[in-house]
């Protein structure tokens, strides 16, 4: 099972040219679960709906309950801002969760849960975006508490081990990612632990999803780091939900564009099948 986590930075920069650039990395890799943010919709278009229709998935799409200060970094009113899914399975339920902040720093930023429905099992398939705030440790922390909270809440009974995508815009060892795994501090709720994918990477895989490699992000003067995550819980029966390998994607230009500010992150998963 191949899972995609991706911030498609919305309607900035040449952003009809990156939408095709995205749809062409996603068509080579070929998912089956992929958490978005950063998702336009405007006029009755939907940038989730348009991608599930070119890549033959399933879809679900939560709009931020806020996004006028989105709308006015790009000067338009009427484009909305969220987080979505794309799945090979039916999304056959769905919940969200508007994160915790402090007025100066709230931009209405959302969790999104979804329940896939395989043939086989059900997956809890959550999809997030943090405050992207510098000196926001302090309210990451207080999302992520949220966050797991939502998760424990809607996870159920299913044998397939809980994912949580997103960007996280925290760096590895900061406080906020320690608190979500739960397990080098206390666990948010008691036993819900989450481990990070990319500790199966390979140790000199290249791992910065903000990458000053990336001419959108190297006018900026922020070092490159890696803040986009697939967070899978322990596996289940038979290795199921085991990370079997993971990688870093859409972090080269696509027919001369770069299809977003972020790179991707790609994790395969075990089946139950085999170790």
């Amino acid at each position: 099972m191949r899972v995609v986590t991706w911030n498609l930075w919305w309607r900035f920069g040449p952003w009809e040219a990156r939408q095709k650039a995205v749809l062409s990395e996603l068509r080579d890799l070929r998912p089956d679960i992929v958490g978005l943010q950063e998702v336009w919709a405007a006029d009755g278009e939907n940038q989730a709906e348009w991608l599930a229709a070119e890549l033959g998935m399933h879809w679900a799409w939560a709009p931020s309950p806020a996004p006028e200060r989105w709308r006015r970094r790009i000067g338009d009113p009427t484009v909305d801002i969220g987080n979505a899914v794309l799945s090979r399975w039916p999304v056959t339920a769905q919940r969200t969760l508007r994160l915790p902040a402090p007025a100066d720093v709230d931009d209405g930023r959302l969790a999104l849960f979804t329940r896939l429905t395989t043939p086989a099992y059900d997956i809890p398939f959550f999809t997030t975006h943090l405050t992207s705030a510098l000196h926001g440790s302090a309210v990451r922390c207080r999302q992520v508490t949220a966050l797991a909270e939502f998760v424990g809440e809607n996870r159920g009974d299913t044998p397939f081990p809980t994912i949580v995508t997103g960007d996280f815009n925290a760096w590895p060892d900061s406080d906020e990612i320690r608190l979500f795994g739960g397990y080098r501090t206390a666990p948010v709720v008691p036993g819900q632990v989450f481990f990070d994918a990319w500790q199966y990477a390979a140790p000199d895989a290249p791992s910065a999803t903000w990458d000053r490699a990336n001419p959108y992000v190297a006018t900026g003067l922020e070092p490159s780091v890696r803040i986009d995550y697939i967070h899978v819980g322990p596996p289940g029966t038979g290795g199921l939900g085991h990370v079997r390998a993971v990688r870093r994607a859409g972090d080269g230009p696509v027919d001369g564009v770069w299809p977003s500010d972020h790179a991707a992150v790609v994790a395969d998963l075990g089946d139950g099948s085999a170790p």
